[in-house]
């Protein structure tokens, strides 16, 4: 069976995480990782306009970021080339 995600487009994360907890639904919750939110700052900071996470996020991922875990064995591992 595939999971399917519905990405979270709002900056108001605390309130479409409780929408989707009463309509029953938070397996098609997507909440973006801290990083995004740690990056969504700085640049609001350095530009003095604020993005919104979805265009950060994808900002990110366009620039090779991707979103990994502490729990993941291999985080922080460099590769070898």
């Amino acid at each position: 069976m595939s999971k399917k995600s519905v990405k979270l487009y709002t900056d108001n994360v605390l309130e479409e995480f409780y929408n989707h907890l009463l309509d029953g639904n938070l397996d098609q919750l997507h909440i973006p990782h801290s990083d995004v939110f740690y990056v969504k700052a700085a640049v609001d900071a350095h530009y003095g306009k604020s993005f919104t996470l979805k265009h950060v996020e994808e900002a990110m991922r366009l620039e090779g970021w991707t979103e990994k875990s502490y729990s993941d064995p291999n985080y922080g591992k460099s590769k070898e080339v």
